[in-house]
């Protein structure tokens, strides 16, 4: 299967950023590394981030860590509630002197010049990278062969179930094909196909209660894993993409596919029901069977105190295929105190930081070590398979960078709801629409001169 969404040859983009590791003995992931020189006037650091109370109260929680342990800096929390609103702030001039971002932000950080590369600040203070982090997350967060902002967090799209209604055991026993979920041993990590996932649903489906089996946004990132599974590419190229690859025959093939399950009225949510209730809450209240989410939707699922979650990989069409939510450190490039804001980020992505921050539930950590630790696992806590995180990473597909993510969902938002709810679609047509709508973001016409400039040209 052709692979899609290769960000940038390994050796080049992480050569500055893994200069200093030597694969030998050193312990693997960042550690903190000495104070450095205290410079001789006190340095104030700001750090930027975005979330909800309990998540900034944990970013607020190593701050203050560092505060207290740290005489030739203070850090200061700038919080902000949502990731448009610290993107704004970034656009308008105001850029905290650390900051949080999506990877699709890098392109706007470096066309825009407001990060500077990181990598070799941190090999100059010692980090070693090792093994403690993934290959898709370093590749993610470098550009122009250096790593621009430091791997944070790295989660991949799972599904989300209610064990009370797709009960794997239960249709087992009535003969349904279903996948083997070993509730003991969590080390073997479930898998399963993608017709597993459609008897799932018609298992979980119960119209007369108003119980619904699943939900997928009808979203670029929401369909992507089904269509890369099944062999289709959503990009018309893997590095520099002028238009989505939705008309071409291998995404055509796939659509058809997994359009007649994933829009069946029978099995999915129905527009009255969207009107009424998001996915979320149907999912909360314990009428719907599965939604497709990240790392993010754990602390929003576990308050209800009635609710039994689980996760499990994205369903395999033809091999295994799904994509990824990623957050990375970046330095500002106009901080005045560059030294001191490096040192900090450095306390920020160790092992103890993180491990304090995924403990809160939001984060799926970049950090590997942190990732197979109880601080992400959480033991005895739903989802009880959050290793299946971790295993999904090594099938994430990355999108390219592009200049206005928003603006292409935006675009192409209602072709890709008639793709999602028309029994019987026109595919050709609408294929051939969402490629055409695509490409006033990713190729937009450029304007040819009037017919007075051309004279003056002459």
């Amino acid at each position: 299967m052709r692979r899609s969404w290769v960000v940038v040859p390994l050796l080049l983009a992480l050569g500055a950023a893994v200069a200093g590791c030597d694969g030998g003995e050193a312990e693997p992931g960042p550690t903190r590394p000495s104070t450095s020189s205290a410079p001789a006037k006190k340095a104030h650091i700001t750090l930027g981030v975005w979330g909800g109370e309990n998540e900034i109260a944990a970013y607020q929680g190593v701050v203050d860590t560092y505060n207290a342990y740290h005489d030739e800096a203070t850090v200061k929390i700038k919080a902000y509630q949502t990731h448009e609103e610290l993107m704004a702030a970034l656009r308008g001039g105001k850029a905290p002197d650390v900051f949080l971002v999506d990877r699709t932000d890098l392109k706007v950080l470096q066309d825009n010049k407001l990060n500077q590369p990181i990598g070799g600040l941190l090999d100059d203070r010692g980090v070693d990278f090792g093994d403690g982090y993934s290959r898709p997350a370093l590749e993610a967060f470098s550009s122009d062969r250096q790593l621009q902002c430091m791997p944070y967090g790295i989660s991949p799209m799972v599904m989300y179930y209610n064990p009370r209604l797709v009960d794997f055991e239960a249709m087992a026993e009535k003969g349904i094909d279903a996948p083997t979920v070993d509730d003991e041993d969590l080390s073997k990590k479930p898998t399963w196909s993608f017709e597993q996932f459609q008897a799932a649903a018609e298992y979980a489906s119960r119209p007369r209660r108003g119980i619904s089996g699943f939900y997928i946004s009808p979203t670029l990132r929401g369909l992507a894993p089904f269509i890369i599974s099944a062999g289709g590419q959503i990009f018309d190229d893997d590095d520099s993409p002028t238009s989505l690859a939705f008309s071409s025959d291998d995404t055509k093939s796939a659509l058809e596919q997994v359009l007649p399950v994933l829009r069946d009225p029978k099995l999915t949510l129905t527009t009255e029901q969207l009107a009424e209730k998001t996915p979320l809450e149907w999912f909360r209240e314990g009428k719907l069977g599965m939604i497709a989410g990240f790392r993010d939707l754990v602390p929003q699922l576990r308050p209800t105190g009635t609710l039994d979650f689980d996760i499990m990989p994205m369903p395999v069409v033809d091999s295994a295929a799904t994509v990824g939510s990623l957050t990375g450190v970046c330095m500002s490039k106009h901080t005045p105190s560059p030294g001191p804001a490096a040192d900090f980020v450095v306390d920020f992505i160790s092992t103890e930081s993180v491990s304090a921050v995924a403990q809160a539930g939001y984060l799926a950590p970049a950090n590997t070590n942190v990732a197979l630790s109880d601080a992400f696992i959480q033991e005895g806590r739903a989802p009880v398979h959050s290793g299946v995180s971790n295993n999904s990473i090594k099938s994430m597909r990355i999108f390219p960078l592009i200049d206005d993510y928003a603006g292409l969902e935006n675009a192409v938002a209602d072709e890709l709801q008639q793709l999602m709810t028309v029994e019987v679609p026109d595919l050709d047509a609408l294929t051939e629409q969402i490629d055409a709508a695509s490409q006033t973001v990713l190729s937009p016409p450029t304007e040819s001169p009037s017919a007075e400039e051309s004279e003056d040209g002459d």
